[in-house]
């Protein structure tokens, strides 16, 4: 066969570089006119990523066994030889930006598949990518000093390496650059101040719902042939609304990106909810942000390690134990316990409420009261497990009201007893080991401090709320509610008319752990009316609109 003179851009070469010629015949395969131009290039380098995009066609040539005939290439098409794996910015739902290298060959479904594999979500399929909303050139030149987390130096080779404990993939662990994109990735972010949610784009009408929705791309073609190119900005959101295997152990990262994504939802009235549904949105919010804060993600979170760890802390507490007396040994493994004075009510019918003041000592998951602290040395009056109970608060700070209502568990139904503090300090302790003791945990549990921290929190906020002028509640444990609801309630109500009712609905869910506060927050928001409802502009035939 005759040979022709074919001319392909080396976009390795730089963009004012002239085109490379090589001398092809119709039967030579694509794989051979890529080991030319690389001959021709005489640059030494990986080129296993490079494959040729035939630019008016808009097509990529990855089959290389065929020839030129075969995939009808002559002397006037225009190719380039490039890489198939091209930097890309992507707006995640938490609103951060990631920059990393992304398959510009693959459909988009394939796109985001190695896109999740690189930030450790599962189940890709739930996910896609979508066109941003179109910027004014204010907003765009504000956004030149956003932080921008990079992971394009993530060697793509990683992808396929194994994987660290609970499948974390080994490039998070490798610097502490890196951790810290992991913990933006898989910790939620603090609520956003009002004035960012107002300014945010709203969809006014169905129509603009619809038009939200034409941004997706198609995922059966890839980025190049959507006229997407290097460095261009994105959205990686959940498109489908099904999701599978929702587990926190494995999902940190998942678990946060779909919350984050359901909380701008209802915050932007994307959904509908009504009042009382999204105060208890706002109270969820709070005591996710308030536990997140009190307990960071690490990454050495592992049961093996931790059971490594008990080993070795058990070890070390024989060793100093040899060298001890018997006293501090004791003193050493004595478990915390609490003991004060309380009153006790227990509610009967026909009865007025008195509470009677004893000795309690709260032990393991049970407390136990005496008559008086002198007595605690022999039987108390009654020991009450506490293991399976419900706990609820009762409290108004400014009356100096601090009840513990416990419904515990009886063979005749539930037994309701009452328990009053004398103050916020005795209140957040008791308060903190009740809520343990319920889930079966002792005093000894890691999470105690982090719970009576929670419970001031909490007091703080109600303090603050009532008009006191006590300046106990500093600033960062206060909270403006108006971050917490949707533009429609900040016109509707002022900040001191939310406060107690996102209140009321906290003490709901204050003893929620984070990852039943995500669970719980995710599931109200899929029990909503208008969830998995999505809108689309079609046009009928024979129809003009």
């Amino acid at each position: 066969m005759a040979a022709w003179d074919l001319s392909v851009t080396v976009e390795d070469l730089g963009p004012d570089a002239p085109p490379v010629t090589i001398s092809v015949a119709s039967d030579l395969h694509v794989g051979g006119v890529i080991v030319k131009l690389v001959e021709k290039t005489q640059i030494k380098r990986d080129w296993s990523d490079h494959a040729l995009w035939w630019d008016q066609k808009k097509m990529w040539l990855l089959r290389t066994a065929w020839t030129l005939e075969k995939y009808g290439i002559h002397a006037d098409a225009r190719l380039i030889f490039m890489p198939q794996h091209r930097p890309l910015k992507l707006d995640l739902p938490n609103g951060k930006t990631v920059r990393l290298r992304a398959c510009f060959s693959d459909p988009v479904f394939q796109t985001v598949m190695g896109i999740c594999r690189q930030l450790n979500i599962r189940h890709p399929e739930e996910l896609s990518l979508l066109r941003p909303v179109e910027e004014k050139k204010k907003k765009k030149d504000k956004d030149l000093n956003e932080e921008i987390y990079d992971l394009t130096e993530v060697p793509l080779s990683s992808v396929s390496r194994p994987c660290l404990y609970n499948g974390l993939p080994a490039h998070f662990a490798e610097s502490e650059k890196m951790e810290a994109v992991y913990k933006m990735l898989s910790v939620t972010q603090t609520p956003p101040a009002p004035e960012v949610i107002t300014k945010q784009y709203r969809p006014a009408s169905v129509v603009d719902k619809a038009h939200i929705n034409g941004r997706w791309l198609d995922s059966s073609r890839c980025l190049m042939q959507q006229n997407i190119q290097e460095n261009d900005r994105l959205w990686l959101r959940f498109k489908y609304y099904t999701f599978y295997e929702l587990d926190p152990k494995y999902d940190a990262v998942r678990l946060t990106q779909l919350y984050e994504q359901a909380r701008w939802a209802i915050l932007l009235e994307d959904i509908d909810c009504t009042e009382e549904e999204m105060m208890l949105f706002g109270a969820l919010q709070y005591h996710i942000s308030k536990v997140s804060q009190s307990e960071p993600q690490t990454l050495s979170t592992n049961t093996a390690m931790d059971d490594l760890e008990s080993a070795l802390l058990s070890l070390e507490v024989k060793m100093e134990g040899e060298s001890s007396s018997a006293t501090e040994l004791l003193e050493t493994m004595t478990a915390p316990e609490l003991n004060d004075y309380l009153k006790i009510f227990r509610p009967k019918r026909l009865t007025l409420k008195g509470y009677k003041q004893y000795w309690f000592k709260f032990q393991d998951t049970s407390i136990a009261y005496f008559k008086s602290k002198e007595e605690s040395i022999g039987e108390p009056i009654q020991q009450i497990n506490l293991k399976g109970c419900e706990v609820a608060p009762d409290v108004n700070v400014a009356a100096q009201k601090f009840l513990i209502r416990l419904l515990i568990p009886a063979p005749e139904g539930m037994n309701e007893v009452f328990l009053r503090c004398e103050n916020e300090r005795q209140y957040a302790q008791w308060m903190a080991g009740c809520r343990l003791a319920s889930k079966g945990k002792s005093l000894a549990d890691s999470s105690f401090q982090s719970e009576i921290q929670s419970i001031r929190s909490f007091l703080a906020m109600q303090r603050n709320n009532s008009g006191s002028s006590s300046n106990a509640a500093s600033s960062d444990e206060s909270i403006n509610t108006h971050s917490l609801v949707s533009p429609r309630y900040h016109k509707k109500y002022k900040t001191k008319q939310l406060t107690p009712r996102i209140l009321d609905a906290y003490q709901n869910v204050a003893q929620l752990s984070l990852s039943d506060a995500l669970m719980r927050f995710l599931q109200i928001w899929q029990a909503l009316p208008d969830f998995g409802l999505s809108y689309v502009v079609v046009r009928f035939k024979g129809s003009r609109k």
